[in-house]
């Protein structure tokens, strides 16, 4: 049997990081070691309330959550998305309170703590929000970092323009000069973005399979609820683009996606095209950013949706 894959789940719960934490939990070639919290969705203390929850609603108490930066490295965040994913990050849904209480250490600490104690090269770490922690990591701790074996970040935009503004995808925008930072290294970074997300598209049908797994799928299914309505009003979609999930399948299932390696840069200025991720598409980069460019986008939503079906068992 392959080894499983040590993961770390650095997340701002969120509708669809719950989802993506779900998926982990439910796959067998990954072990979740650790989740980190960061500001992004909705306030950290909210954010990592609703880690705790989803943990124990899929009986994984035992995984330590540890909270991270409240905020951007420099510039205040300007809005939250709380209008997509309710005040409470979860779609409304009243999740019940974990007995576990969040770890007390700073999630950089826990993080390089971790690294340290796992082989170079072998932990895989999924930001599936804005790369504030990550970047805190470099700064702080850089020989922990280096032991990193891939970052799978879930963020930026290629081709696709932004959606929270007309350039910027939302976790490049949260935090462009930790996104700059973190991309600008040599972390070994693959970009989950717009690209493949916004195809990827778990309809309603898809959300109604899983329904009846348990209480897991049935809480799930609740959250996801303000999740469609949110994606029918902005994207005129039946279903929802299944961000955070598909990040985490590639983390899963390394080259579920198809990347080439990019140079790439982010804006960081308080202008127009501040969280941009401008992707040089030109050439083939020596080294950069693996960019995630097609997807087998039924394939990705059959995997999720068998992965949280399996929760019935």
């Amino acid at each position: 049997m392959t080894e499983r894959i040590p993961l770390v789940i650095d997340t701002d719960p969120g509708i669809d990081d719950a989802l993506a934490i779900l998926l982990a939990l439910a796959s067998p070639e990954v072990d979740l070691r650790l989740v980190t919290t960061v500001h992004g969705n909705v306030e950290l203390a909210q954010v990592t309330e609703n880690a705790l929850r989803v943990l124990h609603l899929a009986g994984r108490s035992d995984v330590p959550v540890a909270a991270g930066a409240a905020g951007p490295l420099v510039h205040l965040l300007p809005e939250r998305a709380g209008h997509v994913h309710g005040t409470a990050g979860l779609g409304g849904v009243e999740l019940p309170p974990s007995p576990v209480p969040v770890d007390p250490r700073p999630a950089v600490v826990a993080l390089a703590e971790l690294l340290v104690a796992h082989d170079p090269g072998t932990v895989t770490v999924a930001p599936i929000g804005p790369l504030t922690n990550v970047a805190l990591l470099l700064h702080v701790f850089p020989e922990a970092a280096a032991r990193i074996g891939r970052v799978v970040w879930m963020g930026g935009s290629a081709t696709r323009g932004g959606n929270v503004t007309a350039a910027a995808e939302f976790n490049a925008w949260a935090d462009p000069e930790a996104a700059a930072a973190v991309l600008g290294s040599d972390l070994p970074v693959t970009m989950v973005g717009l690209d493949v997300t916004l195809p990827t598209v778990l309809t309603e049908a898809g959300i109604a399979r899983f329904r009846h797994a348990g209480p897991v799928g049935a809480a799930a299914a609740g959250f996801l609820r303000q999740y469609v309505d949110a994606a029918r009003d902005r994207y005129g979609i039946d279903g929802v683009c299944v961000h955070d999930a598909l990040a985490l399948t590639e983390a899963i299932v390394p080259g579920t996606l198809g990347t080439v390696r990019r140079d790439v840069v982010v804006g960081t200025s308080l202008g127009a095209d501040r969280g941009q991720t401008l992707v040089d598409r030109r050439t083939v980069a020596d080294r950069g950013v693996e960019v995630a460019e097609t997807v087998d986008s039924g394939a990705a939503v059959e995997f999720l949706v068998s992965r949280m079906c399996s929760y019935r068992s």
